[in-house]
């Protein structure tokens, strides 16, 4: 709820004018009536609407101010007249307006403009610049007169008024690291992965990675989706990455390094978090060391993910790129609190990016470690992957074991695709809730290619007593249970049934079940907050912790997340970094500052009727390798798409790109 004195926003129409700002009434919106903890915002104006938070807002020069922004970005693809011109048509008259010297034909020519933008233009950036325009001209009309018949500037035209804007997507907004989605489609479309490829590197470094292995929540804020299917968004990303690596060209950087400054962080761990944050600190002419405990680069993707879902050699790629910015990687190096010590007096800052390594118990009865048989997820594909990937160790054979895996994300879909490959006779998920939440935890190709494969999902089930003879694993006692109606309407409760209970035979039992983080590295006398999980505790924005200087992101900071969050993460500590490094302030730049406040509002509306677009355009599903072929090795199951279905694909974007603003 908002306090505002004039909306529009999504259909609603709040109108306070005239009203004692005692009896104004509320929107139903969560608006950014707060811009931050030092400014407050005067109004607010956007794709669906406007909002004025006060009497004062200069409504003509806030209005020629959001068209002056059409200019600014470029964003509109220039396939249309009405998008080409009609942004600058709307700029010049509601100017020329401003400044004193409009006429009654002006309003009429905005009107007619803007008008024809909105049924006309291609992309939505043209259709929806003239909606908050012409709602600030139909609900202000004499405002807008008063200027033209007294031939006088708008009353804040000369005032120094601060107008921040940002552009935004839904799947981008939606997107933990904010990639600019629309242009690395654009690119693909257009064949100049090159572009692509920088479109994807302005915030996501790691294409290779994010191309194969996203649970692609991007797609779940696709516009096409209102119309007909969602645009496959995460494979069309890694089209630029696989183009730089097979053509063998140099890295398609989309920033330049600047001079070093003489600034030094230490990065401890070399996942996606660490490898995100050194690249961008790098970028900047910060000199970045990243420790990394491990014998290889690339944390828990490298060690955890399979050959399968994410190619080593493509994940190197990646690797390199971050390398190619200059980043120093040390391997070989599990870091500790003395180490940090040391690091607080040769370094301006840290990074803590060291991941969530230790496996979770099941919490049965009988849970023991010692038993043989009770193998970590995080062990388990330890020892698969090293093998697999960089013939580190020995070769895993299941051959003829029965394994159990206790989950129901990621990496428990890893542990048992990777025991089917492994050979393994027998393989079961064992999960508490359903088919429908498996998939919502990881995505419906990642579910359908395991059941394929020959996975066992036993859903509504949980390990009741481990059952050993002379501490060796025999068999497991599982519980069945049934989701029962709340009868006061909550949330359905899970209810164990009575006499329903079974048992299985089985070698391994693998707990996949969740993460924690080893923190020894932290000094005890530092104190660091900590939350409720066992994670480092930051506010969530700018990644710092309660000691200045450090700072976390990843899974350490929130608990296992996927690798788009962490990314995320980590991008935007990089940025907080950098300007800490040369204030000593911990600050957010305008454009995170929008992004929170874009998030709050939700950009994706999953009601709206998507009208002006060819419906019935079939998404394109890439070329899977077969299951008989794929059980048997490591050779990657997701072929990717052709040129021609790249094409295809690229082409059902709708360009939903929307301009936010705000005056304060």
């Amino acid at each position: 709820m908002s306090k505002v004195y004039f909306s529009t926003w999504n259909g609603e129409l709040v109108n306070n004018v005239g009203k004692p700002q005692d009896e104004w009434e509320e929107s139903a919106y969560n608006l950014p009536a707060t811009y931050d903890d030092h400014r407050e915002s005067k109004a607010f104006i956007g794709w669906d609407g406007v909002s004025l938070f006060n009497e004062d807002v200069d409504v003509i020069r806030l209005a020629m101010e959001y068209a002056a922004q059409y200019q600014v970005y470029s964003e509109a693809c220039g396939r249309c007249a009405p998008g080409r011109w009609g942004g600058r048509i709307l700029y010049d008259q509601l100017d020329k307006i401003a400044r004193g010297e409009g006429s009654i034909s002006d309003m009429d020519h905005l009107k007619e403009i803007g008008k024809s933008m909105q049924i006309t233009s291609k992309c939505e950036i043209g259709k929806t610049v003239p909606n908050p325009i012409i709602d600030l001209m139909t609900h202000f009309e004499d405002v807008f007169m008063d200027c033209i018949n007294n031939q006088k500037p708008s009353k804040h035209y000369n005032d120094d008024v601060s107008y921040i804007a940002k552009i935004t997507a839904p799947c981008t907004d939606m997107c933990p690291a904010h990639v600019d989605i629309p242009a690395y489609i654009e690119g693909v479309r257009d064949l100049r992965f090159d572009d692509s490829l920088e479109a994807t590197r302005q915030t996501m470094p790691l294409a290779h990675v994010c191309g194969r292995v996203c649970p692609h929540p991007c797609e779940d804020a696709c516009r096409r989706t209102n119309l007909d299917e969602p645009i496959s968004i995460m494979e069309l990303k890694r089209l630029g990455a696989d183009y730089e690596t097979d053509h063998g060209f140099g890295f398609f950087h989309p920033i330049e390094k600047k001079q070093k400054n003489g600034k030094r962080v230490a990065v401890i761990g070399a996942g996606p978090a660490g490898l995100t944050n050194a690249y961008y600190l790098a970028a900047e002419g910060v000199e970045v060391d990243v420790y990394e405990e491990l014998p290889v680069l690339g944390g828990e993707v490298a060690v955890g993910v399979p050959e399968y879902r994410m190619p080593v050699d493509k994940y190197n790629q990646d690797i390199e790129c971050v390398r190619d910015m200059g980043v120093n990687f040390i391997t070989n190096s599990k870091i500790s609190a003395d180490d940090m010590r040391r690091f607080e007096k040769e370094y301006d800052a840290m990074m803590v990016a060291t991941g969530t390594r230790i496996s979770k118990e099941i919490r049965c009865d009988n849970e023991r470690p010692e038993i043989k048989g009770y193998w970590s997820a995080i062990e388990m594909l330890d020892k698969i992957n090293l093998w697999d990937k960089y013939e580190i160790g020995k070769r895993v054979d299941l051959s003829g074991k029965t394994v159990v895996c206790v989950g129901g994300g990621f990496t428990s879909m890893d542990v048992v695709r990777c025991a089917i490959r492994a050979n393994a006779k027998k393989v079961y998920m064992i999960y508490r809730r359903d088919e429908e939440t498996i998939i919502k935890n990881t995505t419906y190709e990642e579910y359908h290619e395991a059941v394929e494969e020959g996975v066992e999902f036993l859903f509504h089930s949980a390990v009741n007593t481990m059952v050993d003879e002379e501490d060796v694993l025999k068999s497991l006692l599982i519980d069945k249970f049934e989701l029962v109606p709340d009868p006061d309407g909550g949330r359905a409760q899970l209810v164990k049934v009575e006499g329903a209970s079974y048992s299985i035979e089985t070698d391994y039992i693998i707990p996949a079940v969740s993460q924690s983080a080893d923190l020894d590295l932290l000094p005890k006398e530092w104190e660091l907050e900590m939350t409720s999980w066992g994670t480092i505790k930051t506010n969530g924005k700018d990644y710092m912790t309660s000691k200045r200087g450090i700072f976390a992101s990843g899974d350490c900071e929130y608990g296992p997340m996927t690798i788009v969050n962490a990314v995320g993460q980590a991008k935007r500590a990089a940025s907080v970094m950098n300007r800490y490094l040369h204030s000593g302030e911990i600050t957010l730049s305008d454009d995170e500052i929008m992004e929170d406040h874009l998030r709050k509002l939700r950009v994706y509306d999953k009601k709206e009727k998507v009208t002006g677009w060819l419906p019935g355009l079939p998404r394109q599903n890439s070329q899977k390798l077969a299951v008989d072929i794929r059980i048997t090795n490591n050779k990657e199951v997701n072929l990717g798409f052709t040129q021609e279905e790249a094409i295809s694909e690229a082409d059902r974007c709708m360009r939903c790109y929307y301009i936010a603003m705000i005056a304060t």
